[in-house]
Formats: C-alpha cells, sequence, structure tokens
C-alpha cells in the first residue's frame, strides 16, 4: 500500500508535472512495482527523481526519463520492440504494460539473469530476453516497430536502424562517455528523420558499435 501511494504520486508529481501525457505511458508507471527492480535496501528511495545503482556499475534510470523516452516512443499495444540495454528490467516492464512483446538484449550475465528471473516472478510472459551485444540488435527477430536504446552511444548504430520497420521509430542517447542527447529517430519510405530530445545522461553503451570496455 505504501509503495503504491509513492508509485502514483511519482506519476503525479514527476511526471504528469513535467508534461507527458500519454495515457498509455501514465497506466503504466503508476503499476509497475519500480521498488522490486532495485535492491531491498534502495526500496524506499525507488520513487525518488533520480538514478539508483542496480550493481555491476549500471543504473535504474530516473523516472521522468523513462516516461520521456517512453511516450517519445509512440508505442501501440501491437508493436514488438527492441530494448538494448536490459539493466535493472524496469524499462522493460514499462513497455510490456504497453506493447505486444518487448524483445530486450543485455550484455551482463549478473543481470541478465536476475531480470529473467524477475519478469517469470512478475509474469512478464511478453518479454523475451537475449545474453548477447545489445550494439548489433537482434538480427533474427527484426524488423521492430520500436528501438529503445537505454545506455549513450557515440554514434547511432547502424545495426539497429537496418532493424527499424518502416513507420518504426527510435529513441538513442548520442554523445560523448560523460553527457549525450536524446535522440528519436522516425524511419518511412523517404528514410530517416532525426528529432532532438535535449540533453541526458546515461552509462556508456558498451559493444562492437558503441564503446569499448575501458
Amino acid at each position: 500500500m505504501k509503495y503504491e501511494r509513492q508509485r502514483h504520486e511519482m506519476v503525479k508529481n514527476q511526471i504528469e508535472a513535467r508534461g507527458v501525457t500519454d495515457s498509455k505511458v501514465l497506466a503504466a508507471l503508476r503499476k509497475v512495482p519500480r521498488h522490486l527492480f532495485v535492491s531491498e535496501a534502495l526500496r524506499d528511495q525507488a520513487y525518488g527523481d533520480f538514478p539508483l545503482p542496480i550493481g555491476e556499475q549500471q543504473t535504474i534510470s530516473q523516472p521522468y526519463i523513462v516516461a520521456e523516452m517512453t511516450q517519445a516512443l509512440q508505442p501501440g499495444e501491437g508493436d514488438r520492440v527492441l530494448e538494448i540495454g536490459t539493466g535493472s528490467g524496469y524499462q522493460a516492464a514499462v513497455l510490456a504494460e504497453i506493447v505486444f512483446r518487448v524483445y530486450t538484449v543485455e550484455r551482463i550475465y549478473p543481470l541478465f539473469v536476475k531480470t529473467r528471473k524477475l519478469f517469470d516472478e512478475l509474469q512478464y510472459h511478453n518479454i523475451v530476453t537475449k545474453y548477447s551485444d545489445g550494439t548489433v540488435g537482434w538480427e533474427d527477430e527484426g524488423s521492430f516497430d520500436g528501438i529503445i536504446v537505454t545506455a549513450g552511444a557515440p554514434e547511432i548504430p547502424k545495426f539497429l536502424v537496418s532493424q527499424l520497420a518502416v513507420g518504426g521509430r527510435m529513441v538513442i542517447p548520442v554523445g560523448n562517455q560523460y553527457s549525450q542527447e536524446l535522440i528519436k529517430l522516425y524511419k518511412n519510405e523517404r528514410g530517416i528523420h532525426k528529432t532532438n530530445l535535449g540533453g541526458c545522461r546515461f552509462v556508456k553503451l558498451v559493444g562492437e558499435y558503441g564503446w569499448s570496455e575501458q
């Protein structure tokens, strides 16, 4: 009950108050138990207006940025969405409340194992997980209606663009290792159209078409 109240306050004060209006996104954020996606020691901070560590030098994003990116993706109930960087699993769970199927890729094995177990416990049967380098996407399952990247890339990985369906959208942070711009791509018959949604800060996207481990 306590966490449910905190969740509703989070949506009202952090999300709606900053202009996120998509009713599907707001409903998903009110439903997904964010406190279960962080360690027990951090549960009372789970609905605060800030990111939190989840181990392996990774973070669960600030609730507002999850909401902003999800709204920018324009998810529909029949969509198949690819997420690069499962992390805590929270972003995938929010998407799973809205879309037909979420395909999520994680390169850090302990996080991959932990989130797969959590998805099963929460009965997110429409989330498909993969342990792999996310910068190459998931070619066997493409093309996708939406692609969301939850780590900062030096440039937009070409393999991800090629796996985006015509009419598809991609949301990805692009920049250096310390700060990025949140970029939305829209793909139609005439090509790729980009919109800059403003500054953001994510952990770096590591992989063949991202940053190196160092």
